[in-house]
C-alpha cells in the first residue's frame, strides 16, 4: 500500500506535469525518520519527543512537504534530464546524513519504529484482536489502514487532476510556451506540484517504517527511486489507477518470484546458487516491462485492461446467398 501511495504521488509529478524526478527515495526516508523521531521516546544514544504516534505521522507529512518546499525553487526552474539530476543529488546528500546523523537516525543499524495508535487503537499484536475467527495482528491492521489510505490518496489525487490545476499540469506537460502565454504559471505550478509530491511520498514513507518495524539507511536508496519511476511507467503515465496498477505489478513480482522460483527457470531461491536470485530476475522484468510498455503500449497496463474491458465483442452474422443481379437473372423468371 505505501507503494501506491508513492507512486501516485511521483505520477503527478512526472505523470501529470512532466517533471522527471530521481530523488523520491529521500522524501520516503524523510516521512519515515521524520515518523520515528517524533514518536520514540529519547535514549542515551537516540533522541526523540515522544510524541503522540497519530500527530508524529502527522508532523512526519509535513516534514517531507517541507524537505520539497525547500527544494522547490529549483524543481520550479528545472526540468527534464536537468531536474533529474539534481534530485538525484538528493539521494546521496540524504544517505550520508542517515548513515552519519547516529543521534537522529541510529546510522546503520537505523531505528526500530514505535507502533502506531489512533485514538485508542493499536496497530500492534497488542492487545489481540479476532474478527470472525480470523487473528489481525501488526500487518492486517496496517493493511486496512493502508487501504484507506490508497483510497483517500486516489480521491485527492483525482480531484487535482480533473480540477483547474490538473488541466494546468497537463498544459505545462505537454506545451510549455503555451501555458505560459495563457497565463498559467509554470514555475509555481512545479513547485507546488513537487511539494505536494514530496508529500505524498513522506505518506509512504511512515506506513513503509510501520510495515518494517525498523528504519535502515540502504533501503532508501537509487534503487527505490528507480522502482517507483518503473511503477508509474509499466502502470500509465499521467494516471492515478496507472499508478497503482503499476505499484501492485512491481511490489508482487518479486514476492511471486521467490515462491514459485522452483519452478522458473534459471531463478534460484534466495541464498542457493544456480540461478539469478529472484530480486534481480524481477529487475530484469522490470526493464522488460518498461521497454515493451513505452513501445507497444503508450498508455501502460491501465491502458491495456481498458482496451480489452470496453472492445465490442465480435458478432458473426451468417452469410446469406447474394441476390442474382439483372442482368444475370433467368428470362423465365418473372
Amino acid at each position: 500500500m505505501s507503494a501506491a501511495i508513492g507512486a501516485i504521488g511521483i505520477n503527478l509529478l512526472t505523470g501529470a506535469t512532466g517533471q522527471l524526478s530521481m530523488g523520491h527515495a529521500f522524501f520516503l526516508a524523510v516521512g519515515a525518520y521524520s515518523y520515528v523521531f517524533f514518536s520514540a521516546e529519547p535514549t542515551a544514544r537516540l533522541s526523540g519527543l515522544g510524541l503522540p504516534t497519530g500527530v508524529a505521522a502527522v508532523l512526519a507529512v509535513v516534514v517531507a512537504g517541507v524537505a520539497g518546499g525547500l527544494f522547490s525553487p529549483i524543481a520550479g526552474r528545472l526540468k527534464g534530464a536537468y531536474l533529474g539530476i539534481a534530485t538525484f543529488a538528493l539521494i546521496f546528500g540524504g544517505q550520508h546524513v542517515l548513515f552519519n546523523a547516529e543521534h537522529l537516525t541510529g546510522g546503520f543499524n537505523g531505528r526500530a519504529v514505535p507502533e502506531l495508535n489512533l485514538f485508542g487503537f493499536s496497530f500492534g499484536d497488542t492487545p489481540e484482536l479476532i474478527v470472525l475467527q480470523v487473528p489481525f495482528g501488526t500487518l492486517e491492521r496496517l493493511w486496512f489502514l493502508g487501504l484507506v489510505l490508497v483510497a483517500l490518496s486516489m480521491v485527492f489525487a483525482q480531484g487535482v487532476l480533473k480540477g483547474r490545476p490538473g488541466r494546468a499540469m497537463n498544459t505545462i506537460r505537454d506545451h510549455e510556451i503555451a501555458a505560459g502565454v495563457m497565463g498559467v504559471p509554470v514555475a509555481r505550478y512545479r513547485a507546488g506540484v513537487f511539494v505536494l509530491s514530496s508529500m505524498y511520498g513522506g505518506l509512504a514513507g511512515v506506513l513503509l517504517a510501520l510495515v518494517f518495524q525498523r528504519t535502515v539507511p540502504e533501503y532508501f536508496g537509487v534503487l527505490l527511486s528507480l522502482d517507483y519511476l518503473a511503477m508509474i511507467v509499466i502502470g500509465g503515465l499521467g494516471s492515478v489507477g496507472g499508478a497503482v496498477v503499476g505499484a501492485l505489478f512491481v511490489s508482487l513480482l518479486p514476492q511471486l518470484l521467490t515462491k514459485y522460483s522452483d519452478s522458473i527457470p534459471l531463478v534460484a531461491a534466495p541464498g542457493t546458487p544456480g540461478g539469478v536470485s529472484p530480486a534481480e530476475a524481477a529487475r530484469i522484468l522490470y526493464g522488460a516491462a518498461v521497454v515493451t510498455v513505452v513501445l507497444f503500449l503508450p498508455g501502460g497496463l491501465l491502458g491495456l485492461i481498458k482496451k480489452i474491458r470496453l472492445r465490442p465483442p465480435r458478432l458473426r452474422l451468417p452469410l446469406s446467398p447474394p441476390s442474382p443481379s439483372p442482368e444475370t437473372r433467368s428470362p423465365h423468371v418473372p
